[in-house]
């Protein structure tokens, strides 16, 4: 059983299903589109008791959680807790490990602990609001600020100006413009580079890396606007080349996963590292407790090993001997969203064009209504193409795209093209 009801869900659900070890797929709540891959079930990702319930009557042999407000609330602490579900393989970390991602502060502090490269941070509290201005006024701008808890992708704001971050803080903590998530706030050094995500299945002792990304977090072309969940990716990333991925794995996995291990933090399941290069030297940005949404739909479109395996080898603390395949070819992703995303927009607008194009269409907020697909979300398709090099897998996407529409539909026109002409 799959929890989650967005495009990486989609993309789990896709390639899961072609695991000889899967004979059938349920997921939770889903969407129109992994309607295609499996049997939706109308149950929410945060209602820990239907979804046990569900699983011990259809007697499932592998959960897989998907988004993180599961995780962060405890689904996994919730299955085993209950003597009739802690049989069940999860893969997924519990609450302590969750804490990656459900707190930036715990996150950031972990990484100082153990020796992870990252930017300078400090930690403010509505009470310690003067506390924060002054800090700000000593910092270099452009000045980072980022809501501790969970804030869908949207809670980190680049601030060019002292005067911006600190007008931006007070909105932070005294009104809570992140709601919860900014009770508390850090100001983070700004980190000057190019940013790019590895992701990592681990059963808390071994891994395996899965291909790598990069994403585009703001909503105009030419990263213009404010930050969105993600308007596309593109794997691999040219400069993410031997030298620097094994100074990734020696600096920043080892000792990840060393100090889960020194601080008794049991995890099975994803970690996304958000890096940045930075001279060739990589920095930590944040860790987040599973894969990331577009990444994971060009992600999985390069990964030629048995997803189901390397899942079940992970949920049962057997990931040891296990080594991916990763295709040659790229993958770029281009997210079609909603007019007024990552604001306020619309929904019910019939899409049209679905199939007529020559790429993967992963859904993401998508439904069925009246024999139709209309939207359901902000970030409503996650358009897929591939081919030998970024700039055919760009031209596959793009005319999948053209072919797809809906009144007030919008979507970045430059995905990948920095990196076609990287270094050039």
């Amino acid at each position: 059983m799959l929890v989650g009801s967005g495009g990486r869900e989609h993309a789990l659900a896709w390639k899961m299903k072609q695991s000889p070890l899967c004979s059938r797929l349920f997921i939770a709540p889903g969407n129109a589109g992994t309607a295609l891959e499996c049997e939706n079930i109308a149950i929410a990702v945060d209602d820990f008791e239907g979804l046990a319930t569900f699983c011990l009557q259809r007697d499932i042999d592998l959960l897989v959680v998907g988004p993180e407000v599961p995780l962060v609330k405890g689904l996994r602490d919730f299955f085993e807790a209950n003597e009739a579900t802690k049989h069940i393989p999860i893969v997924g970390p519990g609450l302590l490990g969750a804490r990656l991602e459900g707190s930036k502060d715990f996150s950031k502090a972990f990484m100082l602990r153990h020796g992870v490269p990252t930017a300078r941070a400090r930690t403010f509290t509505a009470g310690e609001l003067n506390d924060a201005l002054r800090y700000i006024t000593a910092q270099q701008p452009p000045i980072v600020l980022k809501a501790d808890g969970l804030a869908a992708g949207k809670g980190v704001v680049i601030c060019p100006t002292v005067a911006e971050a600190q007008h931006e803080i007070s909105d932070m903590l005294t009104q809570q413009k992140f709601g919860e998530a900014s009770a508390k706030v850090l100001v983070e050094q700004f980190l000057s580079g190019i940013e790019l995500s590895v992701f990592i299945l681990t059963d808390g002792r071994d891994y395996v890396l899965l291909p790598e990304a990069k994403d585009y977090k703001r909503i105009g072309d030419g990263d213009t606007g404010p930050n969105t969940g993600g308007m596309g990716a593109v794997s691999p990333v040219v400069f993410a080349d031997h030298e620097f991925m094994t100074k990734v794995r020696e600096r920043v996995i080892a000792p990840t996963l060393r100090g889960l291990q020194h601080e008794n933090i049991p995890y099975r399941g994803f970690i996304f590292i958000g890096l940045m290069n930075v001279d060739g030297e990589p920095y930590v940005i944040e860790y987040n407790a599973r894969l990331g949404d577009p990444e994971t739909q060009s992600v999985l479109s390069r990964l030629d090993s048995d997803l189901v395996e390397l899942l079940l080898a992970c949920a049962t603390g057997k990931l040891a001997g296990h080594t991916v395949r990763i295709s040659e070819a790229a993958a770029v992703t281009v997210v079609m969203a909603a007019g007024g995303y990552p604001g306020s927009y619309a929904k019910g607008a019939e899409i049209t064009g679905l199939g007529h194009g020559p790429a993967r269409v992963f859904h993401a907020g998508t439904r069925h209504e009246k024999g139709k697909i209309v939207t359901e979300g902000g970030r409503v398709l996650a358009v897929t193409g591939t081919g030998n090099t970024v700039q055919a897998a760009r031209a596959q996407a793009y005319a999948s795209v053209a072919a797809i529409s809906w009144p007030g539909e919008q979507h970045r026109k430059d995905i990948g093209l920095d990196l076609v002409s990287f270094g050039k």
